[in-house]
């Protein structure tokens, strides 16, 4: 049984296919499209997910949506009426245009599987739509390796539910209890994002990444005003400080009084304030997880803990959460947003709607390493190389290893590209920039000259599995890198009195580790523990890495620059290469130097590309 899991329209638009259960492929339209954050229709994933499984239009049992439109339009428009101002009530006129976007029919998504697939076939009668936290849900308990589990939905709005707790049980998967918008922890972050002058959607991993150089000192402030927090984790924002119910901005000039000015114009410069309230925000939002995590225990008696949704991507939230030892175990869908909401609706079709047993993974978990995406043979590499008049020599497995291993401990910035592309945000080793740790000055230069973003943007380690307890203060599996842990305390350098009391970026120049270019100004790192199982090439070159250098750890970062999706094809990475000051470019055997390229072939990324 083949069914399709489709996510569009809002933003990350995905499609998903699985076979009896199993997943085949799965990806986000933004990495062929090359529009970051793509929300139209993911014709391209479409395409590749039914070439990755051989079928034909026919044999799909069913195409499924990841939320009802409808059932989410009918919600915020009472929520829009009611608190709409009087006399500012048009629909066309005052609706936020993010409510807008939702507005189509079930026409719309028939007729673009005419189009795509042909009338061959009644899709009207084999399309199906999932609910938004329903999808979230499946996306995190069905892949899990758990037999039973609660499972804790957070995002900004999906119809109407903003956070959900579900139970899972075999096949069996039930929502029980709900918070509903406008109270959404979510949007109360994308707040301070556009507060703080990023954008909303893709700026709440700076405030994240800001938060360690600021002090939690409007938290206070937050709770006694913004935000009611009960003892179960439960929430009520004040929405007469916000704007998103009814207006184009998420605040007012109410919030801008509160916090004793105007939200910081996009791309000025940073000032104390806004790591502050970084800190902040993240401190409040820390706060609701554990509260609400603790609530699902007392209540449920749930042993396990699945989540996913956008606020599920909170690393530190999810660290911290670890630590607090309110689960035995946790798992974290990797594509935790919208994306992998056509992963969770393919998935609960198979197990609720048509009721079929889940097979729990012999492995980790079912994601296989969130390894979902294309991959390209050696032949298609070479053709799409030699036609983008690149000059590179081909090697052999083991040189491929050896290769990379002497250039990074040499001090090159090298892009690296081998097997399948990854599901969800994160690059972990399929399509990676990876670099030497120990290196002091590697974390900005890897900001301003190959990724040309904010220097204060952290970087996470990939480290072998049976290593990460030497180097962090976690010994468990990380592989999707959605856990922060503090370096080791003997693997900390001793701050100098003088040097304790910087503030703000200025912190950002100390090293504070033998591997400070992975090493965060509160000791923290993003990590991703690598496995020989699911990418045995990425590990073996750590291997080899820790070999020459008796470090078991890269730098990764996503294989991109700012403004542009991570690389998903060999000419992406040719492109990406030459537009940045990466050393090394490795697309499967083939090995790229920037001094043997032709420098007309050069791109400029910092002009070509909108700042986001």
């Amino acid at each position: 049984m083949y069914i399709l899991g489709i996510s569009a329209y809002y933003h990350d638009s995905a499609a998903c296919l699985i076979r009896d259960g199993d997943i085949v492929a799965a990806a986000q339209e933004e990495r062929f499209t090359r529009k970051k954050h793509d929300d139209r229709f993911p014709i391209n994933a479409v395409q590749y997910c039914m070439k990755e499984a051989g079928i034909e239009p026919t044999e799909l049992e069913a195409v499924v949506f990841y939320e009802k439109p409808f059932m989410k339009f009918e919600r915020l428009l009472e929520t829009y009426l009611a608190f709409a101002p009087r006399g500012f009530r048009s629909f066309s006129t005052a609706m936020p245009i993010w409510i807008k976007d939702k507005l189509f029919q079930k026409s719309v998504l028939t007729n673009q599987l005419k189009e795509l697939f042909g009338d061959d076939v009644d899709w009207r009668s084999k399309l199906l739509f999932s609910e938004h936290h329903l999808s979230h849900a499946a996306s995190a308990f069905y892949p899990s390796p758990f037999q039973k589990a609660a499972v804790l939905t957070l995002d900004a709005v999906g119809e109407w539910t903003t956070t959900s707790l579900a139970l899972g049980d075999g096949k069996d998967l039930k929502v029980h209890k709900e918070i509903h918008f406008p109270h959404s922890l979510g949007l109360l972050y994308s707040a301070f994002t556009y507060y703080t002058g990023f954008r909303v959607n893709s700026g709440e991993y700076k405030v994240m990444g800001l938060a360690p150089y600021g002090e939690p000192k409007y938290v206070d402030l937050i709770k006694d005003n913004l935000i009611d927090i009960k003892e179960d984790g439960s929430f009520q924002l004040d929405l007469s400080y916000f704007d998103y119910c009814t207006g184009l901005r998420m605040t007012n000039k109410k919030f801008d009084k509160l916090f004793g000015g105007p939200a910081r114009q996009p791309e000025s410069e940073l000032t104390q304030r806004e790591m502050d309230l970084a800190a902040s925000v993240q401190k409040v939002t820390e706060e609701i997880v554990i509260k609400l995590a603790k609530g699902i225990a007392k209540d449920t008696g749930a042993r396990n803990l699945c989540m996913a949704g956008g606020v599920a991507l909170n690393c530190v939230a999810n660290g911290i959460l670890l630590r607090e030892g309110v689960f035995d175990n946790i798992w974290i869908q990797p594509a935790a947003g919208d994306a992998g909401g056509a992963l969770g609706a393919a998935l609960g079709a198979y197990h609720i709607l048509h009721g079929k047993e889940r097979k729990l993974s012999q492995s980790r978990d079912a994601m296989r390493g969130s390894y979902l995406g294309p991959e390209f043979s050696s032949e298609e590499i070479e053709t799409a190389l030699t036609e983008a008049k690149a000059k590179f020599t081909k090697v052999s497995d083991q040189e491929v290893t050896d290769l990379t291993a002497a250039a990074l401990a040499d001090g090159k910035a090298v892009g690296w590209m081998q097997g399948r592309m990854e599901f969800g945000p994160r690059a972990l080793g399929g399509r990676s920039i990876i670099a030497d740790p120990r290196s002091p000055a590697m974390q900005k230069q890897l900001n301003l000259k190959v990724k040309y973003r904010e220097s204060f943007r952290p970087f996470a380690p990939s480290v072998l599995r049976d290593r990460v307890a030497e180097w962090f203060e976690h010994d468990g599996d990380s592989p999707y890198m959605l856990l922060v842990a503090d370096v080791a305390e003997e693997k900390r350098r001793k701050m100098t009195d003088e040097e304790g009391k910087l503030f703000g970026i200025a912190k950002l120049n100390v090293p504070r580790s033998e591997v400070p270019a992975i090493t965060h100004v509160d000791y923290s790192a993003r990590v991703q523990t690598v496995h020989a199982d699911t990418n045995p090439r990425y590990h073996d070159l750590i291997d080899k890495f820790n070999e020459l250098t008796g470090c078991p750890i890269l730098v990764n970062t996503s294989f991109n620059v700012r403004g542009e999706p991570i690389i998903c094809s060999p000419e992406d990475a040719f492109h990406c290469f030459m537009g940045t000051e990466l050393d090394v470019l490795v697309v499967g055997n083939f090995i790229l130097r920037k001094e043997d390229q032709d420098e007309s072939l050069k791109q400029n990324y910092e002009d070509k590309y909108e700042l986001d």
